[in-house]
């Protein structure tokens, strides 16, 4: 006797939907410079090795910056040889990233500034850290004092140093999620003003003689008893003036009005 298979459909499958999020991460730098003037530059010699002259603090991607001038340079194995120059971190921060500019101006008016920079150029090592306070970023052997001395950088007794400097600066962006204040309603405030003025009203209740003008969809909205009165099969015939009975005109008000559009109109 044969064997009979039979074959089960199988239920068809469902795909789930699942949403696909995404996100950016942004490296980017926030750049300011500062410009320092040394005069006096002939006064300034015989300062003594390590010691400098320092510009006043600047502000650039939330931290506070200086630049040093080291006239008769900053290592004792120079000799004073050479005049060093250095940018350094002025206020607290830790493992703070940053491009550095140190630019020593030309004042011929040629412009051949002699310039050491991060900018536009590919950084092996990435942008420089400065891991404390007083962390610096520069040159021990920025110029020879003797070529300095005869050099169109220095006139007037005077050098120019210009200083940029680019945080770096990482955040992560995700979708947008924008909130709206919603105002508190005035709906009722409205009603009741509209209500008040009588503009619209189509429907007129008189209790023990006292009138009462209204809006038959808020009434039926409101009210199951007025729903079917005004608007069911079995509604009134006449709806332009219903007259109310076994009940205060006070009572009527309050019961009818107040609660139903839930302000005082009257």
């Amino acid at each position: 006797m044969g064997t009979v298979i039979r074959e089960t459909s199988k239920p068809p499958s469902t795909s789930v939907s699942v949403p696909t999020t995404a996100s950016t991460s942004i490296t980017e730098t926030v750049n300011g410079s500062h410009q320092f003037r040394i005069t006096g530059y002939t006064l300034s010699k015989g300062l003594g090795i390590g010691k400098y002259r320092a510009s006043d603090t600047f502000t650039v991607g939330g931290y506070e910056w200086a630049i040093y001038f080291y006239p008769d340079g900053k290592s004792p194995e120079d000799n004073a040889t050479y005049a060093s120059l250095f940018i350094a971190l002025a206020s607290d921060g830790t493992d703070v990233r940053a491009l550095f500019e140190l630019t020593l101006l030309d004042q011929s008016g040629r412009e051949r500034h002699k310039v050491h920079s991060h900018f536009g150029r590919t950084l092996e090592g990435g942008p420089y850290t400065l891991k404390y306070r007083g962390s610096m970023w520069g040159y021990k052997r920025f110029y020879k004092r003797n070529l300095l001395e005869t050099s169109d950088y220095l006139k007037d007794d005077c050098l120019i140093v210009h200083c940029s400097v680019g945080v770096v600066r990482s955040h992560t962006e995700g979708p947008k999620i924008y909130s709206i204040a919603v105002p508190p309603s005035t709906l009722g405030l409205h009603l009741g003003k509209m209500l008040e003025s009588g503009k619209g009203a189509d429907v007129t209740f008189e209790v023990n003689g006292e009138i009462f003008s209204a809006h038959k969809l808020i009434l039926a909205a409101r009210s199951p008893v007025f729903r079917a009165q005004l608007y069911g099969p079995m509604k009134d015939q006449n709806t332009q003036l219903i007259k109310v009975e076994d009940i205060e005109p006070h009572a009527f008000k309050v019961c009818t009005f107040c609660n139903f559009h839930e302000v005082t109109f009257w």
